[in-house]
């Protein structure tokens, strides 16, 4: 059973955010790819979309999410689901760190506008 402590989980940063990854195929998972993820004060998120569906659960901090449309707060404890192909972004706009897990099944990529879609390293 792959098991991967914090201390050896790879650190990766892009758009200002701060990537851990925990679980992906590349550390044993073969269903769902698992990362912390951070946001340091004030941090502006970068509008993407995924070719899978996302979830985020809120660790630590508030940080603002629109999805689509509609605009969330993530706080401690709460559960964003953005689904496949939606742009959204998610901002740090408070004074304090954002920490939050995400989910996203094996094989989903992130997609840049304008840009070919990818799989994120800490995904991979």
């Amino acid at each position: 059973m792959p098991f991967i402590a914090h201390h050896d989980a790879p650190a990766f940063s892009l758009h200002g955010a701060s990537f851990t990854g925990l679980a992906s195929p590349t550390r044993g998972a073969t269903e769902t790819a698992v990362w912390l993820v951070a946001l340091a004060p004030g941090t502006p998120g970068t509008p993407h979309q995924l070719t899978r569906e996302e979830v985020f659960i809120g660790l630590e901090g508030q940080a603002s999410a629109t999805v689509g449309d509609e605009t969330h707060e993530i706080t401690p404890g709460s559960a964003l689901i953005v689904p496949a192909h939606t742009t959204f972004t998610i901002n740090n706009h408070s004074d304090a760190p954002f920490r939050a897990v995400a989910v996203l099944p094996v094989g989903g990529q992130a997609m840049l506008a304008g840009q070919a879609p990818f799989t994120p390293p800490w995904a991979a």
